[in-house]
């Protein structure tokens, strides 16, 4: 008798939770879960937040960068285009006259200076004249005003060995007439730069 007392109490609890369709729902999250979820996701979203602008910090860091870069390269290479251009500047010289005239000593003058700037640049002179007087005699004096143009830049202390002359007598003119315009403009010293221009830069940068 006291088997049965114990089975049916328990098969009556088995009844009444078929009853009801199965065992109870699990109860929700509690108050305390609730708030430690939202405090997660609110940790999370700050995380989130700071790496995003972290990243936005670094890609606006490397923009920069590249932009100073980049300037630089343009800066770069526009003193070497103005040195170039100041380094091949041509002088002139009155007739049958070597001697540096004012005019070209500021031009030579310049000269010294991106040389100063650029000790590993070097140049050659050549010496011209205009078509009167004999072949001869017309490259001597070409030889006398690439010599004379040479001097003056030395005479700053420049190496000589920087310097390279020769002289093309009448040869080649630039200004074809028969004048003294065309005359003027072929009495001259031309340069140009031995080795690489492309590193080039003006006093001070």
């Amino acid at each position: 008798m006291k088997h049965h007392r114990v089975v049916i109490p328990v098969l009556i609890g088995l009844l009444a939770a078929a009853a009801c369709g199965g065992p109870p729902p699990p109860q929700g999250p509690t108050p305390e879960e609730i708030e430690a979820a939202r405090q997660d996701s609110i940790r999370q979203a700050r995380e989130d937040s700071i790496r995003r602008a972290q990243e936005m910090a670094r890609q606006d860091s490397i923009r920069r960068a590249q932009a100073e870069a980049q300037r630089q390269r343009e800066a770069a290479a526009r003193a070497a285009a103005e040195a170039r251009d100041a380094l091949t500047t041509m002088i002139h010289f009155d007739f049958d006259k070597s001697d540096i005239r004012p005019d070209a000593e500021q031009v030579l003058q310049q000269k010294v200076a991106i040389l100063r700037a650029n000790p590993d640049a070097r140049l050659r002179i050549a010496g011209y004249a205009d078509e009167r007087g004999s072949v001869e005699y017309n490259l001597a004096l070409g030889q006398r005003r690439a010599d004379a143009a040479k001097n003056f830049m030395v005479g700053f202390g420049l190496d000589p060995s920087r310097f390279e002359t020769v002289s093309y007598g009448e040869a080649d003119p630039i200004a074809q007439g028969h004048d003294e315009d065309a005359w003027a403009q072929n009495r001259r010293d031309q340069f140009s730069i031995l080795g690489s221009t492309d590193n080039l830069k003006m006093p001070g940068s």
